[in-house]
């Protein structure tokens, strides 16, 4: 699986297979992506910064799993909403590229709202 479409296609099918479309509401598949987000947040939640930029095997084999839960939820999100991810990303990249004009965001963490 390579792309968004195929992970699209997969995640469906997971769920036809398994009669579960019918818990798959976008407010449920909202709901169980914040779940999955706070799992992943949970793994680095008492780590320093330099610890969580030296998982352990273990820790790290923890963080995959969870980033790919929150993908599929993602995923199965905008599918079940017609969005397309991608086109979604460029979209926003282009956005974000006019609120945080690098000549004035160079090496700074504050808002848009603060320039």
């Amino acid at each position: 699986m390579s792309d968004l479409e195929d992970i699209k296609i997969r995640a469906r099918r997971f769920a036809e297979v398994r009669d579960w479309e019918q818990f798959h509401s976008p407010k449920n598949l909202v709901m169980a992506l914040s779940v999955e987000a706070a799992e992943l947040v949970e793994i680095f939640q008492w780590l320093t910064e330099e610890q969580s930029e030296r998982l352990s095997d273990e820790t790290l084999a923890r963080v995959v799993d969870e980033i790919a839960d929150v993908q599929v939820y993602l995923v199965r999100l905008a599918d079940r909403l017609h969005v397309d991810i991608a086109a979604a990303v460029v979209q926003k990249m282009e956005k974000n590229e006019d609120k945080y004009p690098a000549e004035l965001v160079r090496g700074s963490a504050r808002k848009y709202s603060d320039y």
